[in-house]
This record gives structure tokens, sequence and C-alpha cells, in this order.
């Protein structure tokens, strides 16, 4: 592990990342956890609660002024979207290729269900979204969702897809339709994040569980988190099991 040692602490400590049991940074690095967020629910929200934040914020859905907003994906980081675009006052639609998510993405807050995969349904929504926030990162076409932006609307990627996107510049010319991407944010807009979560009490659906589960929890985040969790480990949990954590000599 590398040592940070331009920062003042115990030298001889090393740092661990998220994994370790203290850290040493600079001021301007640390956020305050509001007292209204349970730590087991903080972490995700520092992870999909920002990814999805920072892009609302960005294309002006923290301005007051009232969007319909799209969420692509219906996952850890899609509910997490839908709950977020809620609370900010905005319409929003839950985007997914079946059917089998709508009453959960109703139950986040969607007003809307649209089925990408059923040509009815996304004929019924087209031109009616400002932003659409695509989380999917499998493989798949993101021009597909042009058609439900309104004019001047914007689609952003969340989702990392390693195959190439093919895009006909045809679906943008005539409403000036604009496709862009984001990561996560910044320190100002994450505890700002912080602040919105806890005065609204958005948080995100997690589920405990132990280090020794990790490979459980891959093999649950490899189908289609049916139930949209984000996995949180219990590390003083773990740290108690000591068949799957031997102390270190």
């Amino acid at each position: 592990m590398k040592r940070y040692t331009h920062i003042g602490g115990n030298q001889d400590t090393q740092n661990f990342g998220g994994y370790s049991a203290s850290e040493c940074v600079h001021e301007h690095f640390i956020l305050k956890i509001p007292d209204g967020i349970p730590l087991d629910k903080a972490g995700p929200i520092l992870c999909a609660g920002i990814t999805l934040y920072d892009p609302l914020v960005h294309w002006g859905a923290t301005t007051g002024k009232k969007m319909t907003i799209g969420i692509v994906g219906i996952g850890g980081l899609g509910t997490m979207g839908i709950k977020l675009a809620k609370a900010l006052g905005h319409k929003v639609y839950a985007i997914s290729t079946s059917a089998s998510k709508a009453a959960m993405a109703k139950e986040k807050g969607a007003d809307e269900f649209v089925v990408s995969t059923d040509p009815e349904s996304m004929k019924q929504h087209a031109n009616t979204c400002d932003l659409i926030l695509n989380t999917v990162s499998a493989n798949h076409q993101m021009a597909h969702y042009l058609g439900l932006l309104r004019t001047d609307g914007t689609l952003v990627q969340l989702g990392l897809v390693t195959n190439d996107h093919a895009v006909n510049q045809m679906a943008l010319l005539p409403t000036r339709k604009s496709i862009s991407a984001s990561m996560i944010g910044g320190i100002k807009c994450t505890q700002d994040l912080l602040e919105l979560c806890a005065k609204a009490q958005i948080l995100p659906d997690v589920h405990m569980i132990e280090a020794k589960e990790i490979d459980w929890a891959w093999e649950q985040l490899g189908t289609v988190n049916k139930d949209g969790l984000r996995y949180v480990i219990d590390i003083k949990k773990s740290l108690e099991n000591k068949e799957f954590m031997p102390p270190v000599e």
C-alpha cells in the first residue's frame, strides 16, 4: 500500500483506502456525515448518490425549473437517481428493458415506467424527457433512447460500456439533442448531496454483508439486481470472524 507521507500524522501507519481503520488527509477532502444519515447508508451515497446527483446539478435540475427526467437502468444507481430526481420536484420516468421492475421503480418514486424493448411504450413517451441519465453498464446502443428526448434534451452516459456506440447525427440535428457523460462529483457537490439526503431522508437501499460474502454479492450484481440494492461490508463484524479473517501476526 502507498504511504501518504506528505500529510501529517503517524507516518508509521499505512493508509488502506476505503478499508482502513483511520485516515489522515487534508481538511479540504473531509466530508461531514449529517446526523440523519446512518453510516451504513452513507457509503452508497458517496458512490451511487453523487454519481447521479452531480449530473442533476450540472444540467439544471437543482435550479427550481421543473423537468421530466428519465433514468435508464433500475439498479443500485438507477433507484438512487429516481429518489433524487423526485425529491428535487421533477417528473421521473424509470426506463428498463423489462416490465418486471415497474412496481419497484414506482415505489421508489417514478411517475412513469417505460419499457425500452416495447415499441409502443417508447412511442408513448417519445419527445418528453428534458434529461436522461443512463446508468446501464452492459453493452447496448445509447441511440435507442434519443427518441425519448424533447428539443434541447440531453442524454448523459453514466454506465461504463466497453463497446462502441453507433449514433446517426440525424437523430440529433432536427431538435438539437445532445449526448454527454459524467463520472462522480467534487467535495462541495458531495457535501451538498449529503445535506439534501439528510434533510429529505433520501437513502439508498442497502444489504449488509460480511467480507466472506463478497463473491456472493458480486454474483448478485452480475445479474439484473432486481431489488436495486447496494451491498455494504460490515468491517467490524467481518473482523470478528476469525475463521475468515485470522489475526495478522
